[in-house]
């Protein structure tokens, strides 16, 4: 479960643990869990950062459909909202619960606060890709 910071990170900068992160998804190595509304979030905060980014806005077109095509959709059905310090990120849990995932990837680790009660801990891409043995 990739938090939308850490995708809109991805297409700011090639050299970062976002983009090394994106990268890997159609490698098979991990499934990575969306929603209808967490790829909408993808593409409005993207679209709102296209100014900061080498890419147009149908190059972004692309990337949603790229991933909409390879991540594993999943519906929510249930909400306990409010639960976490920021109701924005409430379908993000939500998410991560009804999809089984075993990490929520994002750069805001304290806005899930309580989400290891659900058994799902937060990890930056960095932690991540360490937990996947692509870095030290």
């Amino acid at each position: 479960m990739i938090d939308t910071n850490v995708f809109v990170s991805s297409l700011r900068s090639a050299r970062g643990a976002s983009f090394a992160l994106m990268r890997l998804i159609d490698q098979g190595r991990f499934i990575v869990s969306v929603s209808t509304a967490l790829l909408l979030e993808y593409e409005d905060a993207a679209t709102r950062s296209l100014a900061d980014t080498v890419f147009s806005a149908d190059d972004l077109t692309e990337i949603i459909d790229g991933l909409f095509a390879i991540c594993e959709r999943h519906e929510t059905y249930f909400h306990w909202r409010p639960y976490l310090k920021d109701p924005e990120d409430e379908h993000v849990l939500e998410l991560a619960v009804a999809s089984n995932s075993r990490y929520i990837i994002s750069y805001n680790k304290r806005d899930f606060a309580g989400s290891e009660q659900f058994g799902i801990p937060v990890l930056t891409p960095q932690e991540f890709l360490r937990e996947l043995g692509e870095i030290r």
